[in-house]
């Protein structure tokens, strides 16, 4: 019999989680800021410290199933938030988010994430239990999620969404932010500032990506507590993670690619999944496919070497064109030099 996780854990482990997301909130309501890079390296380290440290929960009171399980969720989570964050900066940047309150629209972003990834969670979960053929649908989207991740223009598309022009079109908005706050009122007139507009393009940025993660993670393991904790722990420091990389997101050139990999490589393991447990009587007659069987130990090692392959060469990239651009801008300013001395203006000639 397979080992379950004790049921004082899962709770336990459901109230601290909430009450980090409390206190990380009333803190930025407390005190918005822009976190120095010190700040947000210790609060990165801090949840990813939490992350690998329930890992280790989870091996010592379940099994090494579990353990893997949650840690390859958690890092193709993981991923999958960067790329989530990747868009928040855009988004941000197209409505010119004061400094300050971009903490604040950040952290509700990521609450409304975990909101609708939550009750994915729950869907997804017993649309499982009762039609495991769904993982058919399941692998073809993350299939086609991973081209459209690849194309030319994935997240040229942001800010001035549907939601957005729906918004626009009911309400009065003001030009201005008036700080933090969803209303203003603008020659005697009550009207909403463009901090709402932000959160409603962040929800909806949101909605789209739970779209992917979940099934991506419902590939990796069947357990809802696994699946949600993992997405919890990675949208935890997302926040911080946002200011730590600052201008590096869009430096980091191949990650999309890495990312695509990993969303079609679960979309694969999802379709044989669902061909290994056929049901479906138009195929091989309603009994299961004799297909290869992807392990979690697979999953993991290809997720960790998807992400650090995309990471390694857009660093090299980056690194080889600042080195081409400091030696054209080396060659540039000796020129005058060599056209002075070819010249005989040299000072020492006269």
């Amino acid at each position: 019999m397979t080992p379950v996780l004790p049921l004082w854990f899962e709770i336990g482990s459901m109230i601290v989680l909430v009450a980090i997301l409390i206190i990380d909130l009333l803190l930025i309501i407390k005190r918005p800021h822009v976190p120095s890079m010190r700040e947000a390296s210790l609060w990165v380290g801090f949840y990813v410290l939490l992350a690998l440290v329930f890992a280790g929960c989870m091996f010592l009171l379940g099994d090494v199933q579990h353990g893997t399980e949650f840690l390859a969720g958690w890092l193709t989570e993981y991923s999958l938030s960067i790329d989530n964050l990747f868009v928040f900066v855009l988004i941000l940047g197209s409505f010119k988010v004061p400094h300050a309150y971009q903490q604040r629209a950040l952290m509700i972003g990521i609450i409304l994430a975990l909101v609708f990834r939550g009750l994915f969670i729950l869907a997804g979960a017993a649309i499982i239990e009762r039609f495991i053929a769904v993982f058919f649908l399941f692998g073809a989207w993350l299939i086609w999620t991973a081209w459209q991740q690849v194309k030319p223009g994935a997240h040229d598309d942001q800010g001035e969404g549907l939601a957005v022009r729906l918004a626009k079109k009911m309400f009065p908005f003001s030009d201005d932010y008036d700080g933090g706050k969803l209303r203003t009122t603008v020659d005697g007139k009550r009207m909403f500032t463009p901090f709402l507009l932000v959160l409603i393009s962040l929800g909806a940025t949101d909605l789209l990506f739970a779209l992917d993660s979940i099934p991506a993670i419902f590939g990796i393991t069947q357990s809802p507590f696994i699946v949600f904790t993992a997405n919890v722990f990675a949208l935890m420091g997302l926040r911080q993670l946002y200011f730590l990389l600052g201008g590096l997101l869009d430096r980091l050139e191949y990650l999309k690619y890495g990312i695509a990999a990993i969303l079609a490589f679960i979309g694969v393991k999802l379709i044989l999944h669902a061909l290994h447990e056929n049901e479906l009587p138009f195929i091989n007659g309603g009994e299961p496919v004799p297909v290869p069987v992807v392990d979690i130990w697979l999953s993991l090692g290809f997720i960790v070497a998807a992400m650090a392959v995309a990471t390694i060469a857009s660093v090299i990239k980056v690194r080889r064109e600042a080195k081409a651009t400091g030696e054209r801008l080396h060659l540039g300013a000796a020129e005058p030099r060599d056209d002075r001395e070819d010249r005989g203006a040299s000072p020492r000639h006269h």
